[in-house]
């Protein structure tokens, strides 16, 4: 399951948040980046105000990587009552002794690491977790340092976040995304399965993080993150009561115009790719065309609750091909379309698979599969959801 995290600025906003369906509060001050922290005073009412009805954690703040300093900081925050401690890790010499350090407090409350996609190289992340999870920590999270520089997925590809993610839960760590993101990459981040995803912006009114909180943005995020998002990505928690009651068909093969067609064209990635011993040495072009026919809303689509992302689609195929050699590319077809028959607006997907350096011309596959038809019989189990949209919203 994928929780919302929800960064307040006080006690109100902390009352707001609640209110609005966050799962995790966090306190921090805004207006100083990613580890802007509140003086303790506001977090202790802070957290006094959300009186245990949610999770709460708070940052130590924008702290020299100085092993005492960062130990004393992370003891005084969890003297306020939080839930959870955010500890700032950023590149240095002295982080492993910081980490050392922080083994000690994390004995006593749930630290989360913070590690910063901007200023890291891919090869110092990969370690990081095994090493936070040695010494105790709870979690680790990663963020951008320097807001209004660019999200997140600037920051890092997909397959690099969703390796990340697949450390973090190797090593028994929460593993929390956070970074200027917005509501378009929900859609794109859920498939990795994270724990946590944070938010500040995209929850202000015009998406400026020191704005305060906006009812209709933070409700579009809490919408486009389900309250059970599904463990595995393989297996997805379908709420085909949420999909009928924003009023969708849930009988698709039956009505042709309940469908819109969402496609990919010529889209070219080096993939290790091919049955014969030779290609296992080195990369091959291949093109990607995939048409996705999905369910629709009855009414026009307003805004991203309304529509699937073909960046789903780009996302799923570059995680796909970072994973494995893969020997045919009847297999590699086969897993893109399983991957995007995985989301539950999804009723059938075509995928054409080239190969580009293999002589003059392409040689390829094209496979097309569908949903079950089972699926249709949704549509009669939830009656009252299908008949009333607006009021089930």
């Amino acid at each position: 399951m994928t929780l919302l995290l929800a960064s307040v600025r006080n006690a109100e906003e902390a009352e707001a948040a609640v209110a609005l369906g966050a799962d995790i509060v966090d306190l921090k001050d805004a207006t100083r980046g990613a580890l802007g922290a509140l003086e303790m005073d506001a977090v202790g009412a802070a957290v006094e105000t959300i009186a245990r009805r949610r999770p709460a954690s708070a940052v130590t703040g924008d702290l020299p990587m100085e092993p005492a300093t960062l130990a004393a900081a992370a003891a005084a925050m969890a003297a306020t009552g939080v839930d959870f401690v955010k500890v700032g890790l950023f590149p240095d010499a002295r982080r492993e002794a910081c980490i050392a350090a922080l083994a000690a407090p994390a004995q006593r409350t749930k630290l989360i690491g913070v590690l910063f996609a901007d200023l890291e190289d891919d090869g110092a992340l990969a370690g990081l977790p095994a090493r936070l999870a040695a010494a105790g920590f709870a979690g680790a999270m990663l963020d951008t340092a320097r807001k209004g520089a660019g999200r997140l997925l600037e920051r890092m590809d997909i397959a690099a976040l969703a390796a990340f993610v697949a450390a973090c839960r190797s090593h028994g760590l929460i593993a929390g995304l956070a970074g200027s993101l917005e509501p378009p990459d929900i859609p794109r981040l859920l498939p990795l399965n994270p724990d946590v995803l944070g938010f500040r912006g995209a929850l202000c009114a015009g998406g400026e993080r020191t704005a305060p909180l906006d009812p209709a943005a933070f409700r579009l995020v809490r919408e486009l993150i389900p309250p059970a998002v599904a463990a595995q990505a393989s297996e997805p928690t379908v709420d085909y009561r949420l999909l009928a009651a924003r009023g969708y068909s849930l009988d698709p093969g039956k009505d042709e115009a309940a469908r819109n067609r969402i496609f990919v064209r010529d889209f070219v990635l080096p993939v290790r790719i091919g049955a014969y011993a030779h290609e296992r040495d080195k990369l091959q072009r291949v093109r990607f065309n995939v048409d996705v026919e999905v369910l629709r809303p009855a009414r026009p689509s307003a805004d991203m609750r309304d529509v699937f992302s073909y960046d789903v689609v780009t996302d799923g195929i570059r995680m796909i091909v970072a994973q494995e050699h893969i020997a045919l590319l009847e297999t590699l077809a086969e897993r893109i379309a399983a991957l995007v028959l995985a989301h539950a607006r999804v009723s059938g997907v075509t995928v054409r698979a080239e190969k580009l350096d293999i002589g003059p011309g392409a040689v390829g596959v094209e496979i097309r599969r569908e949903r079950p038809a089972a699926m249709a019989d949704v549509r009669h189990l939830y009656p009252v959801a299908a008949a009333s949209p607006d009021k089930a919203r």
